[in-house]
Formats: C-alpha cells, structure tokens, sequence
C-alpha cells in the first residue's frame, strides 16, 4: 500500500477553536500526510471565530458547551448529514484523537463498515477528575475509554512512559509510539531578547521561572504557586512569568500576585517570551507527553517537572533538569533554589535539553503515524478474513 492511497477520517473534539498542544500536534500532522498525498477529512466542533484556521478540509460535527469549562466543546452526535459526508469520502482509515461520544460513535461505524480504527492519546483525561473532585469516577473512566480502546487495531501513544500505563491499564495490546516534535525556527535560544525582559521590569540578575500552558486547574497551578511560595522564603532573586490564558486565570493571579501574566501569546512573541526565561517550571501530572516541556528544552531552558508522564520521556534527571515528587512543593523549591544558586549549572542542563530537542524533527515523527495506518489496515483485513471464513 502507497501513502496516496489512504483515505484518513480524522474526529478530534477540538481541532482548532481553542488552541493546545493536542490540536496543534493533530494539524501539524494534517499537513504532513497531505504532502505525503493522504487524502485526509477532519471531523470537529466549528465556532465562529476559532483560535486559528483549520489545516485540510473540516466538517462540523454537533456539539455542547463542556459543564465548567464552556470554551471546550463536547461532540454529542453523528447526524445523517455527517454520516453520509463520511460514507461519500469512503476512508480506509477512521483515526480517533479523543474519547469522547462521537469517538466512540465513529469507531463503531469503522467495526461496521469494516475500516480499521486508530486511536491517538493526547492526554490522561481520567486524570483531570481528581482536579474536580470527582476522582471517584476515575474507575468508571478508565472502563468506558478500555472499551473504546480496545475496539481499536492500534493505539497511539505521545511517549513510552505514557505506553507503559496504557498496557499496565489493559487499554489495548498494540499501542505505537507517535512522539511530538519541535519548530526549531520558532523555538529557539537565539529568541532570548534582554530588552524586553527589561521593559516588563525584570532585572539582568533576576532568575525567570517560566509557566506556560492552558491557566487550568489540571495544570498543577497550586503546585507551582505553593512551590513559588516555598522558594520565596530563600531570599533569592526571581521573577515568574506565567505564559498563557485560561478560566482560571483570576485564581492564579491572587495566588501568584507578583508574576508578570502575558496572557496568550502565539508565534514569535510566544517564543521570545519563553526563551527569555532562565527555567521552566512544569508540575503538570496529566500530560501524556508535554509538548510545553520540548519548547522550554529546544530553547535552551533547564525544566524543573513532575515525576510522570509528560516529563520522564523528555526530562533526564540531572542532566536536562530536576524530575520530582508532583505533589511535594518543597522539592520543587529546593530544585529552583539550586538553579538559582549555580547558573552554570542552569546552563549546562539547558544546553543539554537543547541537544534532545534538536532531534525532535517532526516529518520524521509523522512519519510513524503513516506506519501505523497501514499496519492498522493490515490488521483489520486479517480480522475481515476471519470472519468471512468462520461464516461459510
């Protein structure tokens, strides 16, 4: 089989009216496999005015408000109208990037028009309940998305740490590896600008611990302030920036009160802004694979994370930056205090995370994504047979 000869129907809950790590990673690949010649369909939530045009050709799928959350959209269906536009574009290939109703709706479809399914994760949603007091429900979660999983040929993971509990979750048994890469022309240590750290009011001798990401709960946002508190009563010189807009934005800022909020920012300015801190700061335990956490690295920026997915397939343990316990403040502000302490030693961690970052290269990531598609329709051609032959 020939790339030019799939036919992808991609159904993502947000391809492009919000932008986050996933969405860009799943438009990102979009262009990859056009040029390639894949003929690819995309099925998402459209709003007015989204935060960036979509790569390829979109159809909008129905879709409510998220409770709590109202910026996300929650995909509730598959109408005529999209099921028909789907049967038109005949794919061979129904690739799903987030477990929510219509995923699940879509890959039923595949089982019964006989396509294989591909599964991507983007990140641990049954994580973010704890977040919402609802952790209670984290079991019946994991239920509902090993169901889904399962009737899958594949599952692709962001990073092997991520693998590794998927299979210790019973999620599926062939799960492949489909990393995330770097813009290198975008993010890198030559965006470092001291004169716009000097017109926010930060002095040359003032160590920048950078947040960058969604303002969510799910972030570990009372990690990184309890951690900014903890480090605080070291008297050393600092300053945080906070990089990024979200709803919980107004809570950050009263816990965080001295940190210099940029709000969203994209392109050139979102890279100036991160490569002209000193560390990165990511308490994040829900990250599949931490797309935020490359950027800081491919900007030659030592990153301080938690112990988990996300972190551990990025982040080596003295060497590009300090792993720690994602619940212990107090070790994260014993980690800030070191950099703060030896900035050679910021230094020599950031220039190692640079030297992985700049291996990252995406059309050789994407690439697997393409591998998995055919091994996928391999597999479900040998199911067909099966099934064909125990009928006759």
């Amino acid at each position: 089989m020939q790339s030019t000869d799939l036919r992808v129907a991609l159904f993502s809950g947000n391809y492009n009216y919000v932008r986050d790590g996933a969405n860009q990673a799943l438009n990102r690949l979009v262009g990859y496999l056009l040029r390639q010649g894949v003929h690819v369909r995309v099925y998402s939530p459209t709003v007015e005015n989204p935060a960036f045009p979509p790569t390829g050709d979109l159809v909008d799928v129905p879709a409510i408000p998220v409770p709590g959350r109202t910026e996300y959209r929650l995909p509730i269906r598959l109408p005529p109208r999209v099921r028909r536009d789907l049967a038109d574009f005949n794919p061979n290939i129904v690739h799903i990037s987030s477990p929510d109703i219509v995923g699940h709706r879509a890959v039923t479809w595949a089982r019964r028009n006989r396509v294989a399914a591909v599964a991507s994760v983007h990140t641990r949603f049954d994580t973010y309940l704890a977040y919402y007091r609802l952790q209670a429900l984290e079991p019946l979660a994991r239920d509902i998305m090993r169901r889904l999983y399962h009737r899958c040929q594949i599952v692709l993971a962001p990073a092997e740490s991520t693998a590794a509990i998927l299979r210790a979750q019973r999620m599926n048994r062939d799960i492949t590896i489909w990393a995330r890469g770097i813009d290198r022309d975008q993010f890198n240590p030559e965006r470092r600008d001291m004169a716009w750290r000097r017109a926010l009011g930060i002095a040359d001798d003032e160590m920048v611990i950078a947040f960058l990401g969604r303002i969510v709960m799910e972030k570990g946002l009372d990690v990184f302030a309890d951690a900014i508190h903890a480090f605080a009563t070291f008297g050393l010189k600092h300053r945080v920036l906070v990089i990024g807009e979200g709803p919980a934005r107004p809570w950050f800022e009263q816990q965080v009160p001295e940190a210099i909020f940029t709000g969203q920012l994209t392109g050139d300015e979102l890279a100036r802004a991160l490569a002209s801190a000193d560390l990165f700061l990511n308490p994040s335990v829900t990250e599949a694979f931490g797309n935020v956490t490359l950027e800081a690295m491919a900007c030659r920026l030592p990153v301080i994370a938690a112990e988990s997915t996300g972190a551990t397939n990025l982040v080596r343990h003295g060497v590009t930056g300090m792993l720690v316990d994602g619940t212990d403040a107090d070790e994260f502000a014993e980690a800030l205090a070191l950099y703060a302490r030896d900035p050679k030693l910021r230094r020599r961690h950031g220039e190692a995370g640079l030297a992985v970052a700049e291996t990252m290269d995406w059309d050789t990531i994407n690439s697997a994504v393409i591998r998995a598609y055919k091994h996928a329709i391999v597999k479900r051609g040998r199911l067909s047979r099966m099934i064909d032959h125990s009928a006759t």
